[in-house]
């Protein structure tokens, strides 16, 4: 995604906007909230801290491990979120908000402190999302947590889609692949 791609309001210069990133891995969550964070948001990403505390892949620990990892790690984001809130930094949220539950009571803090949220959806088909996995898997940074096959089916699955959220749902067009 090229940063020309991001909505134009989203400049960094609103006091108090939290822009709430959902989607599944591969969808271009990650390289949309770095092209926010270049024009001077805050971002807040679970898999950023993980890699900081282990300098590893997530999916390479053991997953009771990596749960509790990464509710720690929410619960002290959260902290750091109301914090943001408090001094009305522009701000993104780098997480994949699969849930409704979730996404309102982030949006619900968000209102309490009277600050404003966007909720990016991006949108991928689930080839798309195989093909850019694929090629993610073979990085190794903070934000190339490995996702396989099976995890990737069992997330698309559960995924509870926002409809009539306020979303602003931006489709990522399915790549071509060389030769097909």
């Amino acid at each position: 995604m090229e940063e020309a791609d991001l909505l134009p309001h989203l400049d960094g210069t609103e006091r108090g906007l939290v822009v709430m990133m959902c989607g599944l891995p591969g969808s271009g969550k990650s390289t949309y909230a770095q092209a926010l964070e270049r024009r001077g948001y805050t971002r807040l990403s679970i898999d950023e801290v993980v890699w900081a505390r282990t300098g590893r892949d997530g999916a390479d620990l053991d997953p009771a491990e990596y749960e509790r990892l990464k509710s720690a790690i929410e619960q002290e984001l959260w902290g750091k979120l109301i914090r943001l809130l408090e001094a009305k930094l522009p701000t993104v949220i780098d997480y994949s908000f699969w849930s409704r539950a979730t996404r309102d009571r982030y949006k619900a803090a968000i209102e309490s402190h009277g600050c404003r949220w966007e909720l990016i959806r991006l949108k991928a088909d689930l080839a798309t999302l195989r093909r850019r996995l694929a090629d993610r898997n073979q990085r190794d940074d903070a934000n190339s947590v490995t996702v396989s096959d099976e995890l990737l089916e069992r997330y698309f699955a559960d995924f509870e889609e926002p409809v009539g959220e306020g979303e602003c749902v931006i489709v990522q067009e399915q790549e071509r692949v060389p030769g097909r």
